[in-house]
């Protein structure tokens, strides 16, 4: 008879833990016995999280670090060294999506989307790699999107952000096999989290009737909406996808959990763009109409063969 495994404990870092699912991935994996260390930009938003902790009589490490703030980061990081020593595994999971027609943002608003969700994760990574280089061991394991390999109108900065972050985690994937850390992406689709409702953010003219765009920025976001009512994905796939990767001796570098997300992914992969944007179009276009000074789509042309 084969015996188990004895189970050891990670250090485990976990950015942006006030809701969604870094804050689920806390708790799952705290009530696993690992030693997770929940961070978030706004300590008065960590409620939730502690009364997870007491309603399931679990411990975590919960501490404030804004991972656009190099001084938050140091001090956080100089207070886990002293604590833990290492960290095992660092999970970027903080980041926000802002919805808004190229031209309705502003250019702070673009470069506080691609602080946040593309330069915070790769501060917190360059304070992370020397604890786990040094141990020849580690796991980096970051929050990518649906958004990370395919784009929509209206989402055009968080597309961006999620685009680059998948390119700078297939390059670090590539430089740190040396040290034996591995280097993971988690692409979810659309699950019905705090970041379509109480986190969301739009652009500052998205609800500017004067835009140009105001018509198409408010259907899309009716056709999301209504996407996101409709969603009856558990968002418990996630936290137990992690898990799972942590402790996979070879893990996939790009996890896909749902099966719409899939399907999505290998249809960009094998479609011509023409024939892929034709039916992005086709689903979020359908029915919309303009008039007066507004560009008129009465209705979608199928893409040309020569195209």
């Amino acid at each position: 008879m084969k015996s188990k495994s004895t189970f050891i404990p990670k250090v485990i870092l976990i950015t942006g833990c006030s809701s969604g699912f870094g804050l689920l991935t806390a708790a799952h994996l705290a009530s696993k016995g690992h030693y997770v260390i929940a961070t978030m930009r706004n300590l008065d938003k960590q409620l939730s999280l502690r009364n997870q902790v007491k309603k399931s009589e679990m411990t975590i490490d919960i501490k404030q670090m804004d991972v656009t703030d190099p001084t938050s980061i140091k001090k956080t990081m100089a207070e886990i060294g002293a604590q833990y020593g290492n960290i095992d595994v660092l999970i970027n999971n903080a980041g926000y999506g802002l919805g808004g027609f190229f031209e309705d943002l502003t250019d702070e608003e673009i470069r506080q989307q691609m602080e946040t969700n593309f330069f915070g994760v790769q501060s917190v990574t360059r304070a992370v790699i020397p604890l786990m280089r040094q141990r020849k061991n580690g796991r980096i394991i970051s929050l990518s999107s649906v958004s990370g390999f395919t784009s929509s109108p209206a989402f055009g900065a968080y597309n961006a952000s999620k685009w680059a972050l998948e390119g700078f985690m297939e390059s670090l994937r590539y430089e740190l096999k040396f040290w034996g850390i591995k280097v993971l992406l988690i692409e979810p689709g659309t699950y019905k989290t705090k970041i379509f409702f109480e986190n969301a953010k739009y652009a500052k003219n998205f609800t500017n009737e004067d835009s140009p765009y105001f018509p198409i920025s408010q259907h899309i976001k009716k056709k999301v909406m209504d996407s996101v009512e409709d969603c009856f994905k558990d968002t418990e796939e996630i936290p137990v996808l992690i898990e799972k990767l942590i402790n996979a001796q070879n893990p996939p570098f790009r996890s896909i959990p749902d099966i719409e997300t899939q399907v999505q992914y290998w249809l960009r992969k094998i479609l011509p763009f023409r024939i892929y944007s034709w039916l992005v179009e086709r689903i979020l276009f359908k029915d919309l109409k303009f008039s007066g000074d507004y560009v008129d789509y009465p209705s979608l042309a199928k893409p040309e063969a020569n195209e």
